[in-house]
């Protein structure tokens, strides 16, 4: 079973990490004596070839990887706040990635698709407001960093805005 969270320098194994979520799943299904998952949604997020109208030719992402695997243990325990019987299962890449490949990866299963559309869009807000991972543009024209994660994880207007994202 691959790790639920996790930061790495290789590329993301999307069959891994949801075969991972489903396992979970199962587990906490027949350990709660509940309904087992009945949506899995999940969540790639890619390089793209373009940023703000530049060419984009790759991305850096750095990363404090104790920090960031505790955020996402953190999001994974808010989103259960919300949906108790939700599994949630992240992995975000570092060093240089192409356009098209994945950058991030979330696994969100729970007993139905409202619920599991509600936690993955809940954890890539979320992972955007408190994960400490930085990228760095490589465009046609040069280079630039990014700015990266930028609130406090306490503070609870951020995390009502992560939220109120998951269904406009």
């Amino acid at each position: 079973m691959a790790p639920r969270f996790a930061i790495t320098a290789e590329p993301l194994d999307v069959a891994a990490l949801l075969a991972t979520a489903q396992q979970l799943h199962d587990l906490l299904a027949r350990d709660r004596n509940i309904e087992g998952p009945g949506a899995v949604i999940l969540f790639v997020g890619v390089v793209r070839g373009r940023h703000q109208g530049q060419e984009v030719r790759a991305l850096t992402y750095e990363a404090y990887t104790p920090l960031a695997v505790a955020s996402f243990e953190r999001i994974a325990a808010e989103a259960g706040v919300r949906v108790a019987d939700a599994v949630l299962c992240i992995h975000h890449r570092i060093g240089t990635l192409e356009v098209g490949e994945p950058s991030v990866v979330i696994a969100a299963v729970a007993a139905h698709r409202g619920e599991a559309y509600a936690v993955s869009r809940f954890a890539i807000e979320r992972i955007k407001q408190i994960t400490p991972v930085w990228k760095r543009e490589v465009l046609v024209d040069g280079a630039s960093w990014v700015e990266g994660a930028t609130v406090d994880p306490d503070a609870p207007e951020p995390l009502a805005d992560a939220w109120s994202r998951t269904c406009p």
